[in-house]
């Protein structure tokens, strides 16, 4: 399990070295900056498949199967639903309109058919849709597999870690070889393995192993055999 407390008090303590050493004791370029970069801090910058998200990590929040809706309809309370589960299929149901797809839509975008579909009952209804328990679409996913303690799909957030990850999943267990993890990212029909040292960011506050997840990314934490 993670000692939050302890991790934080790490984290602390390693920027403070970091800071430092970038005011005065880093040695300097010719062009007056550190020479020194922590890769995992480098956004990094993927070129997208054709027919592919332009830009996943800023796009907004897009439903999916297994999602918690809230629906409003202005002065229609009666029309309105506090709580509706997409189904596995992507779709869901509400009065006077008994079918209709929520998945790979976002809420602005669903709330817009749902308004345009009940124009034949209510006049110029307006629609409000809120996602009340998020999953998210399968391809938007970061999956957890392996020695985490809860291994988990996690719905994908803007400017996620692996820090992140292991907090939501609570932590290696003791069997984990931390240190030997990977992150598989996808690039259309390729693939991309990326190392990262878990024990060293978890136990020691190494913020250079923090790496930033990206939608649809598998963090695979391998059993040690020692």
């Amino acid at each position: 399990m993670i000692d939050i407390r302890r991790l934080v008090r790490r984290f602390a303590a390693t920027a403070c070295v970091i800071g430092l050493a970038a005011c005065g004791g880093a040695p300097q370029t010719g062009t007056g900056t550190s020479s020194a970069v922590c890769p995992a801090m480098v956004k990094q910058v993927v070129p997208m498949a054709s027919g592919g998200n332009a830009d996943a990590t800023s796009a907004s929040y897009v439903i999916g199967a297994g999602d918690q809706l809230g629906i409003s309809v202005y002065r229609a309370p009666e029309l309105s639903v506090p709580s509706l589960p997409v189904r596995p299929d992507g779709r869901i149901s509400m009065p006077l309109i008994p079918d209709i797809i929520a998945a790979g839509k976002t809420p602005t975008q669903l709330g817009k058919e749902l308004a345009q579909r009940l124009k034949e009952y209510v006049q110029d209804p307006i629609v409000t849709v809120m996602v009340t328990g998020f999953v998210g679409p399968l391809d938007r996913q970061v999956k957890v597999i392996g020695e985490a303690t809860e291994p988990a799909a996690i719905p994908y957030r803007n400017g996620m870690t692996v820090l992140d990850v292991m907090i939501a999943t609570k932590g290696l267990t003791r069997y984990a070889a931390g240190n030997s993890s990977v992150i598989v990212r996808r690039h259309g029909a390729t693939q991309e393995t990326i190392k990262v040292r878990l024990a060293d960011l978890l136990k020691d506050g190494d913020i250079c192993q923090n790496v930033e997840m990206m939608p649809g990314d598998t963090l695979i934490i391998p059993q040690s055999w020692f």
